[in-house]
C-alpha cells in the first residue's frame, strides 16, 4: 500500500499541513525574513521582469562574440536609452492630460456623482431585494468614501516607498544576467543519474513558462494599448493617451484587466458626453476580441495552455488570499506548478515502465 500513489500524496499532504501549522505557531520568530522578503520582492520581481525580456539580447551579443561585462553594459545603456525616449516621446503628453485631469477632477467628481443619484433615485421601481442590495452597496462606499484620506496616505507613502525600493532594480538585473546560467547546476548539483537529469529538465521547463508567459504577456498588452490609443483617437476621447496607458497596465491582469480599464474610459467618457460611453464599449470590445482571437493564440501559443475557467477560479481565489499582487502573480505561480507537476508525472511513468522492464 505505500507504493501507491494516493497513498504518498495523501501522507505528503498530511506532512505538508502540519509543517504549515507549525510554521504559524513559531511565525514571529520568522518576522524579520518576512520583512527582508517584503523589501525585495517588487524589485526582484521588476528584475526577473527585465531579465526575460533582455536574456535574448544578451544570448546574442554573446554569439557574436561580445564579453559580458561589455553585453551587459550595453543592456542597461538600451534600457536607459528606451526609458529615455517614451520620456521624451510621451512624456510631456502625459503630463499634460495628468494636470489637466486634475483641475477637471471637481468637474468630473461631481457629474460622476450626478450619474450614481440618478441612478439611485430608481431605486423605488427596483425589486426589494435588490434595492437592499444597492442600499448595502452605497453604504459601503459611502464608509469607504469616508476614509479617502487615510487612503491617500498611505498610498504615497508606500509610492515614495517604492521609489526607493526600485533602486535595487538594476542590481538585481545585473546579478541575475551574470549568474543565472549557475543556478540550475547549483541546485541538480545535489543529486545524480536521472535524477539530476529530472531536475534539469524541470528547471529548464519552469524557465520556459516563464519567459513565455512574461514576454508573450507584455507584448500583448503594448499591442492592446496600441489598439486602445488608436479607437480613443479615433472617438476623439479626452486623455486618450493617458487611458491607454491605463488599458496597457492593466492588461497584465489576466481576464480581469480589460473591465478594470474600461471603468476610467467610461466615466471621463460620459463627463465629455454620454454616447461617448457607448463607443468607449465598442472600442475596448473590438480591441478585446482582436487580443483574445488573434494576438494571444498567435503570441503565446499553447505555452501555458490553461483553462479560461481555471484562470477565472484562480484569479478570484488568489485575489481573496493576497489581493492585487496575487491576482497578478496567480496565472505564472500556476502554470509553474502546472509544469512541476507534469514533470513529476512524467517521471512516475518512466520508473514504472522502468520497473515493469526489470520484472520482464
Amino acid at each position: 500500500m505505500t507504493s501507491k500513489l494516493w497513498f504518498q500524496a495523501g501522507i505528503g499532504t498530511i506532512l505538508a499541513l502540519i509543517i504549515i501549522r507549525l510554521f504559524i505557531e513559531v511565525q514571529a520568530i520568522f518576522d524579520p525574513l518576512f520583512i527582508i522578503a517584503q523589501t525585495i520582492f517588487v524589485p526582484l520581481l521588476l528584475g526577473g521582469v527585465l531579465f526575460y525580456l533582455t536574456r535574448p539580447i544578451l544570448y546574442f551579443l554573446e554569439r557574436k562574440k561580445f564579453p559580458k561585462w561589455s553585453a551587459i553594459l550595453i543592456i542597461i545603456l538600451l534600457i536607459i536609452l528606451v526609458f529615455w525616449l517614451l520620456y521624451r516621446m510621451i512624456g510631456p503628453i502625459v503630463t499634460d492630460q495628468v494636470n489637466a485631469l486634475v483641475e477637471n477632477g471637481p468637474e468630473i467628481i461631481e457629474n460622476t456623482e450626478g450619474y450614481i443619484q440618478y441612478l439611485l433615485d430608481q431605486r423605488d421601481r427596483l425589486p426589494t431585494s435588490v434595492e437592499e442590495q444597492l442600499n448595502g452597496v452605497t453604504e459601503q462606499f459611502g464608509a469607504r468614501a469616508a476614509g479617502i484620506g487615510t487612503w491617500v496616505l498611505s498610498f504615497l507613502t508606500s509610492f515614495i516607498s517604492g521609489l526607493f525600493t526600485l533602486v535595487l532594480v538594476p542590481f538585481f538585473l545585473i546579478y541575475l544576467l551574470i549568474d543565472h546560467r549557475k543556478f540550475v547546476p547549483f541546485i541538480s548539483g545535489f543529486f545524480s543519474g536521472a535524477r539530476n537529469r529530472w531536475i534539469r529538465k524541470t528547471m529548464h521547463d519552469i524557465d520556459q513558462t516563464l519567459q513565455a508567459y512574461i514576454q508573450g504577456q507584455l507584448f500583448v498588452s503594448f499591442l492592446v494599448g496600441i489598439m486602445l490609443l488608436i479607437g480613443y483617437l479615433i472617438i476623439d476621447l479626452d486623455y486618450a493617451l493617458l487611458l491607454a496607458l491605463i488599458g496597457m497596465a492593466t492588461n497584465v491582469i489576466p481576464f480581469l484587466g480589460p473591465y478594470i480599464a474600461v471603468v476610467p474610459a467610461v466615466i471621463i467618457a460620459l463627463v465629455q458626453e454620454p454616447i461617448m460611453a457607448v463607443y468607449v464599449l465598442i472600442v475596448m470590445l473590438v480591441a478585446q476580441q482582436i487580443e483574445s482571437n488573434f494576438i494571444t493564440p498567435n503570441v503565446m501559443g499553447n505555452a501555458l495552455d490553461v483553462h479560461p475557467l481555471t484562470v477565472i477560479t484562480l484569479i478570484l481565489a488568489a485575489g481573496n488570499i493576497a489581493g492585487l499582487w496575487g491576482i497578478i502573480l496567480a496565472i505564472p505561480v500556476y502554470a509553474v506548478i502546472k509544469a512541476i507537476a507534469k514533470n513529476i508525472y512524467a517521471r512516475r511513468q518512466e520508473i514504472g515502465h522502468t520497473v515493469v522492464k526489470d520484472v520482464e
